[in-house]
């Protein structure tokens, strides 16, 4: 990433004319910056030399300040790229990095791991009968009520739309279907309220265990099949 607004003169160079200037005798330009300033002899320590060192130790606080605060815009812009624009969640391209982390974790380590895709059942009709804010606050429900019962180390992401995802960490495949089953309760357990108006929350739900024959791409469609094979049973049933 270019940086602009920050000076591009070497400090080596500031220095070299800072120290001429104030009359003081320089040696030539060393190969790169260092504290050679501070040998500079007593007898060319002049008030004017002095001061001019003073002004470069200032330069040097406020470069130091500058590339601080970028250093610390940076990190801002980064985690808002990461970050779903509607939910408190991360957003698919974070979730995907951050399930090829686990991924390679549980590879090295033989720790079980397993991804749960969850969709939120008539999104459309909450949407037509009381409106797109009212179906966003049902996408934040369930946003919220994730996070609520997840372990600090799980990983949620919406995954665009009405879906979501979650990965468990020290989890396989029995231990993530039970905990799916837990939180899809915690989601459904209570009706969004939204004014006067209140509606159920319905999710569907796979699980698919994170291994390394597959890819995260392949992981999420995996997952997300095995999703609408648990909707068609259901609604079969």
């Amino acid at each position: 990433m270019k940086v602009t607004g920050a000076r591009n003169e070497p400090f080596s160079a500031m220095r070299r004319r800072a120290l001429q200037q104030a009359g003081a005798q320089v040696r030539g330009a060393s190969p790169a910056d260092s504290v050679e300033i501070l040998g500079i002899s007593e007898a060319e320590m002049t008030p004017a030399v002095s001061a001019a060192v003073q002004g470069l130790l200032g330069e040097i606080d406020d470069l130091r300040g500058e590339v601080g605060r970028l250093k610390s815009r940076l990190v801002e812009i980064e985690d808002l790229a990461d970050r779903d624009a509607l939910t408190p969640l991360l957003n698919r391209r974070a979730l995907l990095r951050e399930l090829g982390r686990i991924r390679t974790f549980a590879q090295r380590y033989g720790s079980p791991a397993s991804l749960v895709y969850f969709d939120l059942d008539d999104l459309k009709g909450v949407n037509d009968r009381l409106g797109h804010a009212a179906g966003d606050a049902a996408l934040t429900a369930v946003a919220e009520r994730l996070l609520a019962n997840v372990r600090e180390s799980d990983i949620v992401g919406r995954m665009g739309g009405d879906e979501f995802a979650v990965i468990l960490v020290q989890a396989d495949h029995d231990t993530a279907e039970a905990k799916a089953a837990s939180l899809a309760r915690a989601i459904e357990a209570e009706p969004l309220r939204f004014g006067d108006w209140s509606a159920p929350l319905h999710v569907s739900w796979g699980v698919r265990e994170i291994t390394q024959d597959a890819d995260p791409e392949t992981l999420v469609a995996q997952a997300d099949a095995a999703m609408y094979a648990r909707k068609r049973e259901r609604r079969s049933a």
